[in-house]
């Protein structure tokens, strides 16, 4: 059986065939215009996610990086104070035997060292100009060595860790 309709002529039937094509090439670059918009779409989406998951990635990172240095500024907070007993004992250690004298040297020496190769330096404050980002000021005293304003005496060292300041040296003012 034939599909040609019986009133139409053979050109009629002709021009109608291009017609038909035309309109399914039209329909397809229609749905493929689509499809590449949706594709683009879903691209930009697929990027956005990348980009959302490095910066979840960067950002947990920076706060485990920086709770890990917290826990470890307590630590090293809690070392400077066995510090500061080791030095107020060095003070008095000519009462003390030698072998002991020589055992708490060593100690101290050690635990300074532990300290510095964490990157955690002493600084001197006796006869530099008061700093109250430096200095905590426990004290001022009368002197006549030392102009007004300056350190005289040191209760306990201040310390960095690398630039930050770590703890304050707790000092005397001349005033």
């Amino acid at each position: 059986m034939s599909d040609k309709k019986p009133n139409q002529s053979r050109t009629e039937r002709a021009a109608e065939a291009p017609t038909d094509s035309e309109h399914e090439l039209e329909l397809l670059t229609a749905e493929n215009e689509q499809l590449k918009e949706e594709l683009s779409r879903e691209h930009e989406m697929h990027l956005r996610t990348l980009a959302d998951f490095d910066n979840y990635r960067k950002r947990i990172e920076r706060e485990r990086t920086k709770a890990a240095r917290a826990g470890k500024r307590e630590i090293v907070l809690s070392m400077l104070d066995v510090v500061d007993d080791f030095e107020r004992a060095l003070k008095h250690i000519e009462e003390s035997p030698e072998s002991v004298s020589a055992g708490l040297r060593a100690i101290h020496r050690r635990l300074t060292g532990l300290l510095e190769a964490q990157g955690v330096t002493a600084f001197d404050s006796v006869g530099q100009p008061f700093d109250p980002s430096l200095h905590e000021a426990v004290a001022t005293v009368e002197s006549d060595e030392q102009e007004p304003g300056y350190v005289i005496d040191e209760l306990s060292r201040g310390y960095r860790w690398g630039q930050e300041l770590l703890r304050a040296a707790r000092v005397r003012v001349s005033r």
